[in-house]
């Protein structure tokens, strides 16, 4: 009880409260277009001419055209009457959706299908109103293909006078209807570009003059399009594909979209690590950091989509812009999940946090994490419009090129398989190798950092690290010291003896004795100018500095013992030669040329 208590008071503390609150109230921020405006249950009365089917009739190339020209009048006539074309409310959206029933948008970028498709229709009736079309005779219905058999079945109908086609879709969940052709959509724009100066018709069906000026400047919502029947008529001019009005709102939300992303990276950067040494429980909630920067993307699309009503090009490219940000950002959080969790598994108290296997564990989730961050963009790249096997195809070639260019990469992985298997060290370890001599800091997937004892740090391939011969020092039982003590050869053999005896006095029961190895003294062999004590020791635990304090001491009560029993420690022995004129100068040298005194005799 009182744990959960010191939890609570730190999820609430003053310092705290903002770095929990905050990623919240970014996703507020985020996610509060979508509910910026009600919507009703059902159609007002106002808005319906005359009833709305759910679906357009597409059994024929005359059920298509005539059902997509009928639903682009209606909605004309509603924007006209309201101001505004908001597709979620359901008058707009039935008309909406029975239009692009018409269109067979399958070829179109999924991130903006809808809106291309949207796009597409107003341009495809603009070019309608243009051109005298045939009569409702002429154009073939369901009827006329009744008599005919598979093979002289009508599949495709061109309208006469224009490059727009309709044709019978044989494959997917539009099977066997009758639509305007992909290549049509996706041309619609350019087509209209070509025809948007010629007159309107002045016969046949009612033409909705001004559509596409009012699919590209009408707002969304009742409220902004008060305040924009309110504007100057120069306000509704385009300026660089864009109407003037909708510039500050789109400059608006984006200083406001990038501003929050950056305020994400600063508080991910400054808290996320001083809250990892406080527990894994605060570690874990501050994923909310990342998930905040995949919503505020998604917030920024639909402001700009729903409040300043982008269309066209501009809507695109911000549109791709925010789905690319936040597939980015996704990519962020799969790391971030995986790396929760690995950690989640390395606080089992069966696993060191230090040691091999929590090494594993980390490596396999950054391996996830590829995998997961992989898989992300290939699918994110084919909503985005790119085509599976381009990805695919980019993938494999990528690949080859990484593999071939990055050998000793791989030699390195393999590398760290090996010492993975072979676990000859950990985290936190101090390892003698060639000439280095250091404590390990990290073991990643390539490479392994050692700070050495000098403070420099060293990075070593793992393959390397695989071949070669590796003394874990951290790894030992004990510190294991041989010395030799020598004596002069003029000492008496008894003053011999006391000085191996007192050396095995000061050694028994010693200090940091390791078990099964008691201390060894021995007068072993003579030396040239000494008689040679040697004595083993072995200190447990391997505290190295401790070791060197009790060697100290050791090495200070065996000099005070042997003088105060005159036992001599010899000294390393010196020739020196001196000048018979005096014994504080040196020999005087001098080379003669023998060769030369013979030639003179």
């Amino acid at each position: 009880m009182a744990l959960g208590n010191r939890i609570w008071l730190n999820l609430f503390s003053r310092k705290t409260a903002t770095a929990w609150l905050m990623p919240l109230l970014i996703c507020g921020i985020a996610i509060s277009p979508l509910f910026a405006q009600d919507i009703p249950d059902e159609p007002t009365d106002g808005f319906y001419k005359r009833p709305v089917t759910s679906r357009a009739d597409t059994s024929s190339p005359r059920a298509t055209l005539t059902s997509f020209l009928d639903a682009c009048e209606e909605l004309h006539a509603l924007i006209l009457e309201h101001h505004y074309l908001d597709p979620e409310l359901p008058a707009h959206r039935a008309l909406s959706m029975r239009i692009l029933d018409c269109l067979d948008t399958s070829q179109l970028p999924e991130y903006s299908r809808v809106d291309r498709g949207g796009e597409a229709a107003v341009c495809l009736k603009e070019i309608l109103d243009r051109e005298e079309l045939p009569s409702v005779e002429d154009i073939p219905d369901a009827d006329a293909f009744q008599d005919l058999d598979a093979k002289h079945a009508i599949f495709r109908w061109r309208i006469p006078g224009t490059r727009i086609t309709i044709a019978r879709v044989e494959e997917g969940p539009q099977r066997h209807e009758y639509l305007f052709t992909p290549g049509t959509v996706a041309r619609a724009a350019e087509y209209y570009e070509d025809m948007k100066d010629l007159p309107y018709r002045q016969t046949g069906r009612p033409v909705t003059e001004g559509l596409h000026r009012w699919y590209i400047s009408s707002p969304h919502s009742e409220t902004v399009a008060a305040i924009v029947d309110k504007l100057p008529a120069a306000a509704r001019d385009r300026k660089f594909g864009l109407t003037l009005w909708k510039w500050p709102g789109l400059l608006i939300a984006l200083i406001v979209a990038i501003g929050l992303m950056a305020c994400v990276y600063v508080l991910q950067r400054k808290i996320v690590t001083h809250v990892k040494s406080r527990g894994l429980f605060f570690y874990c909630i501050s994923i909310l950091f990342p998930i905040a920067a995949i919503l505020i993307p998604i917030g920024f699309k639909r402001v700009v989509s729903d409040v300043v009503t982008l269309r066209a090009t501009p809507l695109y490219i911000v549109s791709f812009a925010a789905d690319l940000v936040t597939l980015m950002a996704t990519a962020v959080v799969v790391f971030g999940v995986w790396n929760r969790i690995a950690e989640i598994i390395i606080s089992s108290p069966r696993i060191h946090p230090k040691g091999l296997d929590a090494q594993l564990i980390r490596i396999l989730a950054k391996l996830a994490s590829l995998v997961g961050v992989a898989v992300i963009f290939l699918e994110g790249g084919k909503y985005l419009g790119i085509p599976l096997t381009t990805l695919l195809a980019s993938a494999g070639v990528g690949g080859l090129a990484i593999a071939l260019a990055a050998q000793d990469t791989l030699k390195s992985l393999f590398g760290t398989l090996t010492l993975m298997a072979d676990k000859p060290f950990r985290v936190g370890e101090r390892i003698v190798f060639q000439n280095y001599d250091g404590v390990v800091e990290d073991i990643g997937l390539r490479s392994t950092r050692v700070r050495l004892l000098t403070g420099h740090q060293v990075t070593v391939p793992n393959d390397e690290l695989a071949r070669i011969d590796i003394e874990n020092v951290a790894r030992r039982t004990h510190v294991r010291r041989v010395a030799d003590i020598h004596i002069p050869l003029n000492t008496p053999i008894n003053l011999v003896e006391e000085a191996v005896s007192i050396v095995r006095k000061l050694l028994e029961d010693h200090e940091g004795m390791a078990p099964g190895y008691p201390p060894r003294v021995f007068f072993d062999k003579f030396n040239d100018d000494s008689f040679n004590l040697r004595f083993f020791y072995w200190y447990h635990p391997p505290d190295y500095w401790q070791y060197l304090d009790f060697s100290q001491r050791l090495n200070v009560e065996i000099c005070r013992a042997f003088e105060e029993r005159d036992i001599p420690f010899s000294l390393p022995k010196r020739i020196t030669y001196t000048s018979t004129k005096s014994k504080s100068q040196p020999v005087e040298v001098k080379l003669v040329d023998r060769s030369q005194e013979a030639s003179e005799e």
